[in-house]
């Protein structure tokens, strides 16, 4: 490998189009290979790092960029180098690319408004690379060396096969170069096409069948229903499935790190897109049940009945981060209780009871581990801690290695136990007494029971009052110490049934107050603490599904002038990022006239941000 920046890549001016597993970013001018995001993707490999156009005798001077679709992006250029000397454009070039899974594909049309003829030369030269996708994004490029035979190109078990017709292809140092030779008649154009179909045999993860998604109900804010169109598209687009199962779809986290299976996210984002794709949330499940733990294993953060974190074709190496985890890692301490939450909101949109029945065991499972083996520490509560030394230092969805902090700037010691993860576990326990009185079987007396001691020993143990108020802390320490800073993760708690009605309307308080609302959405850690810094991942940035799982909570608990509240500055981020909302964004207060400020590394699209949309727009009908 050689260095470049040594820094993750910026992909706020990039542009993508994707298809998952398969992934292309450029630049707003449509090349490839200037910034270290560009290239195209299959998988967890980056396959070409350069895509260069060039028509001999003539710069490429781009006039347009749009992206109609997720799959699609259209790029224009003229070429004044073979125009006449008037000012009129005369001689353009349009280029169309498309992915799809596993394919990607560029239509080029040159076309002429002169009364002569153009004969022109284009090339298209191809760069190839095959460095592992976190290779990328610790900002170096691969050196892996690749062979060509005339048709594949091949590294280790990935390759490419080019397909140019009416081109000379060849192999020039380290490059391909596709060469056509042709002429634009006189007030006419040419077409010309080429593509390329990436192969990896090791991939886990492979594209799902088309959405059977629903028509929402839509919303009367025109700006949410645009926000709405464009999510439901990169919804469809990230649906994956895996290949022993092919019929059970999930979302795919998100582009370009996380175009895989993560248990959170993927529960999350089926969970918030409910209304409109209730056959998600049933096959989400299916395939999260088919991987749970069977037996302890600490390499792998493995225990009975818990729910995978995340699946990949091999082990994912961050070495500026000390994170090394295992392909199929289990480190997470909500996504178990999530799952159960999913599965009884998956019965109550209408998933039919012998398809509930089929999960009864792992169901029973997750439950299981919640119950007996979620408390690691013997604290009482559901908490995690890294027995391995290069895991993840946080377990729940603020996973970065500051994210639990006390309001000095402190960092809170471990074993952890959030206090979303026990509104979770609360929520997951009442429901799931009730799924398991519905089909007849017995553990519902001892669940409420359990869940009742949980709620009063919480009420006892999380709650602090601080200069910004009275609010649950973010998390119990290994001391059972309640952390005591005011964060975006008391938006959690509300709708879970964990708090009474009160306490939620002053939970939701707190939220719209400005030490934690941005004007942009719900920051995640209030301007009163610290280390509360607007550019931080999770000290003070927002992420728009956070603020929609707030808004998701707040609608079953009621709340709804708060849910609108909270969903209008959503949509007014998603206006901001012209309608396909990223991961995160800055947390600044926001200035009348202004725009959101992007968080240059934020994933876009994802999952769960996308998911947003749906229930933002239910909170605006």
């Amino acid at each position: 490998m050689t260095p470049d920046s040594s820094l993750q890549p910026l992909l706020d001016a990039a542009v993508i189009a994707f298809e998952a597993p398969t992934q292309m970013w450029s630049d707003a001018e449509g090349r490839v290979g200037e910034g270290p995001i560009h290239g195209l993707y299959h998988g967890d490999v980056r396959h070409i790092r350069t895509i260069d156009t060039t028509v001999h005798g003539t710069t490429l001077e781009s006039i347009g960029c749009s992206s109609p679709d997720p799959r699609r992006v259209l790029l224009t250029d003229v070429l004044r180098g073979l125009d006449d000397p008037s000012a009129d454009p005369k001689v353009r070039l349009d280029r169309e690319r498309t992915v799809r899974a596993g394919i990607f594909s560029e239509s080029i049309r040159l076309s002429a408004h002169l009364e002569s003829a153009v004969p022109f030369a284009l090339t298209v030269r191809l760069v190839p690379d095959f460095a592992p996708l976190q290779l990328v994004k610790a900002g170096l490029v691969g050196d892996s060396e690749w062979s060509w035979d005339g048709t594949f190109c091949r590294a280790g078990s990935a390759s490419f096969a080019v397909a140019a017709p009416g081109a000379t292809i060849e192999h020039e140092g380290d490059a391909l170069t596709l060469t056509w030779y042709a002429v634009a008649a006189a007030h006419g154009s040419t077409q010309l096409s080429w593509s390329v179909q990436l192969d990896d045999p090791t991939l886990v993860v492979s594209a799902a069948s088309p959405s059977t998604r629903s028509e929402g109900a839509g919303s009367s804010d025109p700006r949410a229903a645009r926000w709405l169109a464009r999510a439901e598209a990169d919804l469809d687009a990230l649906r994956l499935t895996v290949p022993e199962h092919p019929d059970d779809a999930f979302y795919a986290a998100g582009a370009p790190w996380f175009f895989t299976l993560f248990g959170r996210d993927s529960l999350w984002a089926a969970r918030l897109a409910l209304d409109t794709d209730p056959a998600m949330a049933a096959s989400t499940l299916r395939v999260l049940a088919r991987l749970q733990g069977t037996q302890t294993d600490a390499a792998t953060a493995q225990a009975p009945g818990k729910i995978p974190h995340e699946l990949r074709s091999g082990a994912l190496s961050l070495p500026q981060e000390g994170v090394l985890l295992p392909p199929l890692y289990y480190g997470t301490v909500d996504a178990t209780p999530l799952w159960v939450c999913l599965l009884a909101d998956a019965h109550e949109a209408g998933m039919p009871l012998d398809e509930v029945r089929a999960l009864l065991p792992a169901l029973r499972a997750a439950l299981e581990w919640m119950t007996v083996h979620g408390d690691a520490s013997g604290s009482g509560f559901i908490d995690y801690v890294d027995e391995t030394g290069h895991g993840l230092a946080n377990q729940g969805w603020k996973d970065s290695g500051d994210s639990i902090q006390w309001r000095d700037g402190r960092l809170a010691e471990g074993p952890i136990a959030l206090s979303e993860v026990q509104a979770y576990a609360y929520e997951a326990a009442v429901r799931g007494a009730v799924l398991l009185d519905e089909l007849g079987e017995q553990g519902g007396a001892e669940l409420r029971t359990w869940a009742a001691d949980l709620r009063a020993r919480f009420r006892a143990a999380y709650w602090v009052e601080t200069v910004e108020g009275r609010y649950p802390a973010i998390a119990l320490d290994a001391h059972g110490a309640a952390v005591d800073t005011l964060t975006s993760n008391i938006g959690h708690l509300i709708g879970t049934g964990l708090l009474d009605p009160d306490e939620e309307r002053a939970c939701a308080a707190l939220l719209l107050d400005a030490s934690l609302s941005s004007g942009y959405g719900i920051r995640t850690l209030s301007t009163g603490a610290a280390g509360y810094w607007p550019l931080s991942y999770h000290g003070g940035s927002v992420w728009t599904h956070d603020t929609a799982i707030a808004v998701h909570g707040m609608l079953r608990a009621g709340l709804d002038e708060e849910a609108r509240s909270i969903a209008l500055q959503l949509v007014d981020v998603a206006e901001g990022f012209d309608y396909r909302v990223p991961e995160l964004h800055a947390g600044d207060t926001r200035i009348p006239g202004g725009l959101p400020v992007p968080y240059p590394a934020a994933c876009r699209p994802q999952a769960w941000s996308a998911a947003a949309a749906v229930v933002c727009a239910r909170a605006l009908r």
